[in-house]
C-alpha cells in the first residue's frame, strides 16, 4: 500500500499536523516538531504530546506513515563553534520524536564548509548521528540524499553508505530518497530504463531495506545541476513519468511518500493523481 501525503503545517501545535494532513486526503505526512528556523524552542508539554497521540489514533495514522523533519539550521558536519549547537539540537529533535511516539527523524547529513576533506567530514557527521542515537530508543536516524549544493554531502549513494559505515548503530539508520535532489545530483529517472538503472544503483550501494521515506518533488533545474529547487509535480524537468514509476513500484510500499512541492494548494490534486497511478499498478 502506498502512503501518499505532504509536509504539512504544525502551526499552533504539533497536534494540528495530523488534522491538516487528513484535510487534504493524505495517508502520510511530514512535520517539524518545533520552529525549523530557530535553535531554541520550548519543550513539548504533556498536553501537546497527548493531543498529538489522540489525533493520530482518531485519524488512523501510525508511526510508519509519519516522517518528521529536523531543523534547517542543523549541520552535523560543522566543526566550528556551532557544532555543539547542531549536535544538541539534533539530539533534542530525536527526543521530541520519541516523546510523540514516532519512530524516525529525517535530516540532511551536513556540509563540510571547506573546513576538512569530504571523507573526514563524513566521519564527523556519523559522530553527530551517534549522539542522537545514544539519546533515544526506538527512533531511526533517516539520512536524506542531498542535491550536492555548496559543500553539502550525501548527494551520492556512495557518500550516504560511507556515513552509515561509520555509525556505531547502523541498524538504527534509514534513508529518505528525495527525487529532486537525486536528479540534481545526476541520477536520471525520467525514462523507465534510466529509472531502473538508478534504482539498481540504490539497491546495490545502500539497499531498499534502509528506505524509510521519500520526498516527491519535481526539479526546477537540469540533471546534474547540483541546485536544490523544487517544482510542482509535472511542472519541472522530471515531468510526471518518474512518479508513475514510483507509485507502481512495490519497493516503495508502506513508507511515507511526502510531497514537498512549493504550492500547497496543489497538494490535494497531486495526491489524487498519485493515488490514481498507484491504483493502476
Amino acid at each position: 500500500m502506498k502512503y501518499i501525503g505532504a509536509h504539512v503545517s504544525a502551526s499552533g501545535g504539533v497536534s494540528n499536523a495530523p488534522l491538516n494532513a487528513h484535510a487534504i486526503g493524505a495517508a502520510a505526512f511530514a512535520l517539524f516538531t518545533k520552529n525549523q528556523r530557530q535553535w531554541r524552542s520550548s519543550p513539548l508539554s504533556s498536553e501537546e504530546i497527548a493531543s498529538f497521540k489522540d489525533a493520530m489514533q482518531r485519524l488512523g495514522y501510525t508511526p510508519a506513515q509519519v516522517l518528521p523533519h529536523d531543523s534547517y539550521l542543523i549541520n552535523l558536519g560543522n566543526v566550528s563553534e556551532n557544532r555543539k549547537k547542531s549536535i544538541d539540537s539534533f539530539c533534542d529533535e530525536m527526543r521530541r520524536v520519541q516523546q510523540l511516539g514516532l519512530d524516525r527523524l529525517n535530516f540532511h547529513p551536513g556540509a563540510h564548509l571547506n573546513a576538512m576533506t569530504p571523507e573526514e567530514n563524513m566521519v564527523k557527521i556519523a559522530e553527530g548521528i551517534d549522539e542522537g542515537l545514544k539519546e533515544t530508543e526506538g527512533v531511526f536516524a533517516v539520512i536524506e540524499n542531498t542535491a550536492g549544493q555548496g559543500t553539502n554531502l550525501g548527494y551520492t549513494f556512495e557518500q550516504i553508505a560511507r556515513i552509515i559505515d561509520h555509525i556505531s548503530q547502523p541498524e538504527r539508520v534509514g534513508v529518505c530518497m528525495d527525487t529532486c535532489h537525486m536528479f540534481a545530483a545526476g541520477y536520471d529517472i525520467r525514462t523507465w530504463e534510466a529509472y531502473e538503472h538508478t534504482m539498481e544503483q540504490f539497491a546495490s550501494v545502500i539497499g531498499f531495506d534502509r528506505l524509510m521515506g521519500v520526498h516527491l518533488n519535481d526539479a526546477l533545474n537540469d540533471l546534474g545541476s547540483r541546485v536544490d529547487r523544487h517544482a510542482p509535480l509535472g511542472e519541472g524537468k522530471l515531468g510526471w513519468e518518474p512518479f508513475r514509476y514510483i507509485m507502481q513500484d512495490s519497493r516503495f510500499d508502506s513508507i511515507p511518500l511526502i510531497l514537498e512541492t512549493p504550492r500547497p494548494e496543489l497538494w490535494p490534486e497531486e495526491i489524487r493523481i498519485l493515488k490514481g497511478y498507484a491504483g493502476d499498478a
